[in-house]
């Protein structure tokens, strides 16, 4: 559900920011003391994250791509609408074509499965950073070899 609201753009130390309504933030879920919202400032719009201020109401910070799209300035007072953002942001990783066809080819793509979804994430992100073939071709060996003796504690390198 969008919320509105009218607030005064105003430097804290090196940062632009408003103050969100309290009413407004009751109505938000916070992890951790921080509210993902995505919302717009004048029709433009933006992903942010609102924080908590002790002693103090929740504040937004306003940065300079926000300022130039809603065609704003510091001091000026600026109409936003924002909501509660629930989408997941976390970086999915594709799997190398190498990696791929060595599990087909070991017929070991069961196995890969049943690893958690960190664990796979964990070894696609490394094998993302590999820059030779030949260290490629090592880890991807290190980890068919893992697979195939069932190891509860598959890693690579």
């Amino acid at each position: 559900m969008p919320h509105k609201f009218k607030a005064k753009i105003y430097q804290t130390g090196i940062n632009w920011c408003v103050d969100v309504p309290q009413e407004i933030t009751a109505q938000l879920t916070a992890e951790k003391g921080y509210i993902r919202i995505k919302g717009q400032i004048n029709t433009f719009d933006f992903i942010q994250t609102v924080v908590p201020v002790k002693n103090a109401l929740y504040r937004l910070f306003v940065n300079y791509v926000m300022m130039k799209g809603g065609k704003t300035a510091l001091g000026e007072v600026a109409e936003f609408v924002i909501e509660q953002n629930t989408e997941v942001l976390e970086k999915q990783y594709p799997m190398p074509e190498a990696l791929a066809n060595a599990l087909q080819t070991n017929d070991l793509n069961a196995a890969f499965d049943t690893l958690t979804p960190a664990r796979k994430k964990d070894i696609l992100k490394y094998l993302s950073y590999v820059k030779t073939e030949a260290t490629m071709q090592k880890n991807i060996a290190k980890l068919i070899s893992q697979l195939q003796e069932g190891s509860k504690n598959v890693r690579i390198p």
